[in-house]
């Protein structure tokens, strides 16, 4: 499987790449967040692919019944699971809350009751496939890896638990930009899982 992962930063460039095929391939679009839903809209109807994503914080507040709320053609993948060609995504949105009245944001607490919620549906799939996850996508990185010392920009400790708990093969999530001084590098091996930030696009061959 081929996958296209986005986030936080439209690329001008990916529409010309996208129309012109060079995209070719791609089997599954994931959306980490921060990017406007007539981005993702485009992609997936150009690439004609399933497409999962995340809310970021910048995103709006999740409404089915509201086309300006959603991203049309694809799939909000916040605390749910998904098994796209026999692999199994699951997604956590939002980041750390830095405004007290921002949308998509939560305190450690809170984010920890969000995985425990998402805890769910992958020991159901532990039940079913004899693994709970293959990929996790989210919006903040780990507590501690490829996170900033800003309040902003701190990674959740839940995605840490969830990833020690499931063991993906792969985490792809947005919210930092590694290029700044102190995100020197975008992929860290933890464990069995290749955490990637993905910012502001990749394609990732899964294997």
């Amino acid at each position: 499987m081929k996958i296209l992962a986005v986030s936080d930063q439209v690329v001008e460039r990916v529409y010309d790449l996208a129309a012109q095929g060079h995209f070719r391939g791609v089997n599954l679009i994931l959306g980490c967040g921060d990017l406007p839903y007539t981005y993702l809209e485009y992609l997936v109807s150009v690439l004609n692919v399933p497409m999962m994503y995340v809310p970021g914080n910048h995103d709006p507040e999740y409404n089915p019944n509201l086309a300006a709320a959603r991203a049309e053609g694809g799939s909000n993948l916040d605390l749910k699971t998904e098994r796209v060609k026999g692999v199994l995504i699951a997604g956590f949105g939002g980041s750390i809350r830095y405004r007290p009245n921002g949308v998509n944001q939560y305190t450690q607490a809170e984010a920890n009751f969000r995985a425990a919620q998402l805890m769910m549906g992958l020991l159901r799939n532990w039940v079913r496939y004899g693994r709970a996850l293959d990929i996790l996508i989210t919006h903040s990185p780990p507590f501690g890896i490829h996170d900033d010392d800003t309040q902003a920009h701190r990674g959740l400790k839940a995605v840490n638990w969830i990833l020690r708990w499931a063991r993906p093969r792969y985490h792809f999530h947005g919210h930092t930009h590694f290029m700044r001084q102190n995100l020197s590098e975008s992929v860290t091996q933890l464990g069995p899982t290749t955490i990637m930030n993905v910012y502001p696009y990749k394609v990732i061959d899964y294997v």
